[in-house]
């Protein structure tokens, strides 16, 4: 089974750092920053660390498992972090020198309801979680931290 780890990376400023996809023929869409776990990887937090620093070149501070998915042969865990620094020009993953993958911007998102319904957040299943999480005054950063 695939397992993939991505990140809720909330900013002191209470934002989240998404990443805007833009490829031909598709409309534009966000994710969260994360990606696969490699053998290499000690833990599955390990792996999220690492594509952190791949991704936004940044280091993040793990506060707890938010949700997971899963399919016949895939598992998605979504983990919520704290990030303080961050820097897009000093992305180091394989992903953004590979042909034809399209664009790939940081974007910083308030973490409101109405910062989400601004966005096409995928998969639709995370977007849901956290629009019920905010709604609900649960999704518990400042209170983790």
């Amino acid at each position: 089974m695939i397992e993939r780890v991505r990140a809720v990376l909330v900013t002191a400023d209470d934002t989240m750092l998404v990443i805007r996809r833009t490829r031909p023929g598709i409309p534009e869409y966000w994710v969260l920053p994360g990606g696969g776990v490699e053998p290499g990887d000690e833990s599955r937090e390990a792996a999220l660390h690492r594509e952190i620093h791949e991704e936004i070149a940044g280091k993040a501070d793990v506060v707890r498992l938010l949700h997971t998915m899963e399919t016949d042969d895939e598992r998605q865990l979504f983990y919520l972090a704290r990030i303080a620094t961050w820097s897009f020009d000093d992305r180091t993953g394989p992903e953004f020198s590979a042909e034809g993958r399209g664009e790939y911007a940081l974007e910083e998102v308030p973490l409101t309801l109405g910062g989400l319904d601004g966005i096409d957040l995928k998969p639709e299943e995370i977007a849901h979680v956290l629009k019920g999480a905010v709604g609900a005054g649960s999704l518990g950063v400042e209170a983790s931290l």
